[in-house]
């Protein structure tokens, strides 16, 4: 059998103090598997002295990250600090220039670096694995880098946040605000103090600028995605949209078009009858349609310390074992630019709601300026003063208003937004309007 493998860990936190307990518990299948066993040798963390469940004195202890990650001692460096720069990104970029291979699961620096870091790795002919970055323990990554080659990928999508999704679902199974289920969210765990880069969809856009490079063999840049959060999404969405046979849920989405690959973030409303519908929860799912298998769907635990350190130790077994693969999928020099996308051009059907200001000509008004867009509507529906529609009173009427429900064909972005421009100009809109995109497929 090899010499073992000697690994440095940087970051102790949840996934890094489960990834020893993994390689601990799994040494011998490891070492069977991979024809060398695989040790912890080294780790560096900001505290010392914290109590993480497990035994540190049998291994050597760095303060600074980068210096562990340039110990001659070590044979892979894994990076579980997390940002998009500052230690993480010295540290990654020290053990590649180094001649060792990296495991992370940082997508914030993938995001922002990754072609670097992948030109880093290729020079010195070493793996940069990161399947822990997206969906947790999910394999997308193997699966799109490897499994789907044979396949032309058309669209990528999918769950890729946790605390947005288990907030949909409680909303829409409990009735309860917004901020009620966000507040709920912080106290089991899943939404952080300031819970803006989940919520905003910033966590969703950086994993979906990873999974395009891979599916399109694109430059990875999250500037060109479309990004809209969670925060406006009103119980009476969830209403409506159950009303209409549909689930809200916050999906990551990047497709293929005649002009190139559209990226975008946003609430969708998608059909009960799917299986990304019936995701909820903390639950990740990432569907892939391409031309050889027509869907595939991945499910499964999106975050958490086990869920995740399976993925991490996935990776360093692939080490293990000897393969070196382009990171993304192609070598850096092969991935072609990705420019931003207009979201206007994208096609689809909307669920527009409306606060409508309570005069004489108002309906007539919008009906005009979506007509003048060429915008067919698929259904109107009006709740009147003391009435009900999906289910409860609207909490957010305003005076003098009535809220109205739009279902649109397939139109653009582009003619949405200029007839709705359009009746706030008029005066027919009262608030801002929602606009809530509908993927029929």
């Amino acid at each position: 059998m090899a010499d073992p493998l000697k690994i440095g860990i940087a970051g102790l936190g949840t996934v890094g103090a489960s990834t020893i307990r993994l390689l601990d518990r799994r040494a011998n299948a490891l070492a069977a598997s991979c024809g060398r066993a695989i040790t912890v040798t080294a780790v560096s963390a900001r505290s010392r002295n914290r109590d993480r469940g497990i035994p540190l004195d049998r291994y050597r202890w760095f303060d600074d990250p980068v210096e562990l990650a340039r110990d001659p001692g070590i044979d892979v460096f894994v990076e579980l600090i997390g940002g998009e720069d500052g230690p993480a990104r010295e540290a990654v970029c020290t053990a590649l220039d180094a001649g060792k291979p990296v495991v992370t699961a940082n997508k914030a620096l993938l995001a922002r670096h990754g072609i670097d870091l992948a030109r880093r790795a290729e020079k010195a002919g070493v793996a940069l694995n990161f399947e822990a970055a997206v969906a947790g323990g999910v394999p997308i990554i193997k699966t799109l880098r490897e499994a789907l080659i044979g396949n032309n990928v058309n669209r990528v999508y999918g769950i890729l946040n946790g605390t947005c999704n288990y907030i949909l679902t409680k909303m829409e199974a409990e009735g309860l605000s917004f901020d009620a289920c966000l507040k709920e969210a912080q106290r089991l765990g899943y939404a952080e103090a300031d819970p803006t880069f989940d919520i905003g969809g910033f966590d969703t856009a950086h994993k979906l600028a990873l999974l395009t490079s891979l599916a399109f063999g694109t430059q990875i840049n999250a500037d060109a995605i479309h990004v809209e959060g969670i925060e406006r999404i009103t119980t009476e969405d969830l209403q409506a949209a159950d009303e209409l046979g549909y689930r809200v849920k916050l999906l990551g989405v990047a497709t293929r078009t005649e002009t190139g690959v559209e990226q975008r973030v946003h609430p969708t409303m998608v059909p009960k009858s799917t299986t990304i519908a019936q995701v909820n929860g903390v639950t990740n799912a990432v569907a892939v349609d391409a031309d050889a298998v027509p869907e595939l769907t991945l499910v499964g635990p999106g975050a958490g310390g086990e869920a995740t350190a399976s993925a991490v130790v996935g990776d360093i077994a692939d080490i293990a074992r000897g393969q070196v693969l382009a990171p993304f999928g192609r070598r850096s020099i092969d991935l072609t630019a990705l420019p931003p996308a207009a979201m206007q051009t994208h096609k689809g059907g909307y669920y527009v709601r409306l606060s409508v200001a309570d005069r004489p000509g108002a309906a007539a008004g919008i009906a005009t300026r979506m007509a003048e867009r060429g915008i067919s509507l698929e259904s109107i529906v009006q709740k009147h003063r003391g009435g009900r529609v999906y289910g409860g009173d609207d909490p957010n009427k305003v005076a003098g208003s009535v809220p109205v429900v739009l279902i649109t064909y397939a139109t653009t972005e582009s003619d949405i937004r200029q007839a709705l421009d359009a009746m706030m100009a008029d005066g027919y809109i009262i608030e801002t309007p929602q606009v809530i995109r509908i993927e029929r497929e």
